[in-house]
C-alpha cells in the first residue's frame, strides 16, 4: 500500500532506511504524526495506533475506512469538473460556517482529496484561520486516484487491530507510558526544524510546529528512553535538532523531496533519523 494523497515530508524515498531500523518484535506500532502514511501502510503492523493532529486528514482516513465506495464516486464527482472555477469554489467552503456546516463527513473528505490532487504541486497548506490556502496547480490532465490502493487501505484499517486518533502526539506518548509496554515502537515524524529561515514549512495545521514544540518532542524521546520504550524520529539535519537529540543515536540519510516551490531545490537533502 502507499499514501492515498502526497504530504509535505512523506517517506516513500525514506523507507528502506526506515524499515531496517524497524524492531520484527513489536507488540503495537505507534505513528504520532501519520501524515500520508507511507510507513504505516507498507508495515501493515496488525496492532497500530496512527494518530495525526490534522483534523480534516484523520476525518480522511475515518472515511476511507468507513465508507469508501460512496468516498470514491465524490471524488470522481469532483475530477470530473475540476476547472479552476470549480477548484476554488470546492477551496472556499471552509471560508463560510454555514457552507461548511452543510457538507458531510464524506463530502469533507472527497474534498479533502481533491484539493490535495488538483492543488499547486500536492501542497497542503492552511492559514491561521485554518483555511485552506493552496493555489489551483493548473496541471494538463488531474493527477489520478488509485482507488484500488484507497480500497487496500480501507481493508487494512477495516480488518487489523488499528486505531486511528486525532489527539496531540503528547496525549499518544502518554497512554504508551501508562501501558509500561517495552515491545512498543513509536515512528515519529514531525514537521522538520527548517534548515533556513526561507524553508520552514509547517502549516500542517492553523497552530503551527515551532521550536517550542520541537523541545517538547524531544522530551517526550527522553521520557520513552527512561521507559526503555523503543522509537525512530525523522528530522532535517538542523543544527538545532544535532543539539537537541545529542544524547540519542543520530544517523544521517538522504531524501529526494519534490515539494518545494522552486524546482531547482527539488533534489536530494540530509535528513536525520533518531533512536
Amino acid at each position: 500500500m502507499k499514501p492515498i494523497i502526497k504530504w509535505a515530508g512523506g517517506k516513500r524515498q525514506l523507507l528502506p532506511e526506515i524499515l531496517k531500523r524497524i524492531p520484527k518484535d513489536i507488540s503495537t506500532y505507534y505513528e504520532p504524526f501519520l501524515g500520508g502514511g507511507a510507513v504505516a501502510f507498507e508495515l501493515q503492523w496488525e496492532n497500530a495506533v496512527l494518530n495525526d493532529y490534522n483534523g480534516e486528514l484523520m476525518l480522511m482516513y475515518d472515511m476511507v475506512r468507513k465508507h469508501p465506495a460512496t468516498l470514491i464516486v465524490k471524488i470522481q464527482e469532483h475530477l470530473q469538473k475540476n476547472s479552476s472555477e470549480h477548484y476554488y469554489t470546492v477551496r472556499n467552503a471552509d471560508r463560510d460556517e454555514f457552507e461548511w456546516s452543510k457538507l458531510t463527513d464524506i463530502e469533507q473528505a472527497a474534498r479533502f482529496i481533491y484539493l490535495n490532487k488538483t492543488g499547486y504541486n500536492g501542497l497542503y497548506r492552511v492559514n491561521s484561520k485554518g483555511q485552506n490556502n493552496v493555489p489551483f496547480g493548473k496541471y494538463k490532465k488531474a493527477p489520478a486516484v488509485d482507488y484500488e490502493n484507497l480500497i487496500d487501505i480501507c481493508c487494512y484499517l477495516r480488518n487489523r487491530n488499528v486505531m486511528t486518533l486525532n489527539y496531540d502526539y503528547a496525549e499518544i506518548v502518554k497512554d504508551a507510558l501508562r501501558e509500561k509496554d517495552n515491545k512498543a515502537f513509536f515512528y515519529f515524524d514531525p514537521p522538520y526544524v527548517p534548515l533556513n529561515a526561507t524553508s520552514a514549512f509547517t502549516a500542517y495545521t492553523a497552530d503551527g510546529f515551532g521550536m517550542d514544540e520541537q523541545i517538547a518532542l524531544c522530551n517526550c524521546c527522553k521520557k520513552l528512553k527512561d521507559a526503555g520504550i523503543r522509537f525512530l524520529l525523522s528530522n532535517s539535519s538542523a543544527p538545532a535538532v544535532y543539539e537537541l537529540y545529542k544524547d540519542f543515536k543520530i544517523e544521517e540519510v538522504y531524501a529526494k523531496r519534490a515539494i518545494n516551490s522552486n524546482g531547482s531545490k527539488r533534489g536530494a537533502v540530509k535528513e536525520l533519523l533518531i533512536s
